[in-house]
């Protein structure tokens, strides 16, 4: 059971988070696009499309840490330290997501003018962020500093 759990847990963090960070990433390079061609459908189109691929794929993301504790209590690590801090990466990546990125991006559907321009450099330093706990979170479930359960 534990190899099921495990598994669907590693495909929906492919499937789900993947998506998600490269989609977020590109949102702030075309808002300055959208911005300096506000007459451009094809960039709006894509800044709209953009958000909806991150706005579905955070909704499916939800089974990521879902099977992933699943599997923590079935291998018996859910509380070592690297799990603990990798789940308290994931909440903040999360946070992040759901209360910075998804609600910029819905403002920044029809960017105009230099606020939109520093509001996308924003957006982009905060998916950065949130790109990078994703990958401090993929360390930790490889490396897995500290456990038993072997390598």
């Amino acid at each position: 059971m534990n190899k099921f759990l495990l598994s669907v847990h590693v495909l929906a963090a492919i499937i789900a988070i993947g998506p998600v960070t490269v989609a977020a990433s590109m949102f702030p390079p075309y808002v300055r696009k959208a911005v300096a061609d506000p007459d451009d459908q094809r960039t709006a189109a894509a800044l709209g499309l953009l958000h909806r691929i991150c706005r579905g794929y955070a909704a499916v993301g939800i089974v990521v840490p879902v099977f992933g504790v699943a599997t923590a209590i079935g291998l018996g690590v859910l509380t070592d330290a690297w799990l603990v801090v990798s789940m308290v990466l994931t909440a903040g990546a999360a946070a992040l997501l759901l209360g910075r990125v998804l609600p910029v991006q819905a403002r920044l559907l029809a960017p105009r003018g230099d606020t939109a321009l520093q509001e996308s450099r924003r957006l982009g330093m905060t998916v950065g962020v949130f790109n990078l706990l994703w990958a401090v979170v993929v360390v930790l479930m490889i490396v897995r500093p500290g456990s038993t359960t072997g390598v």
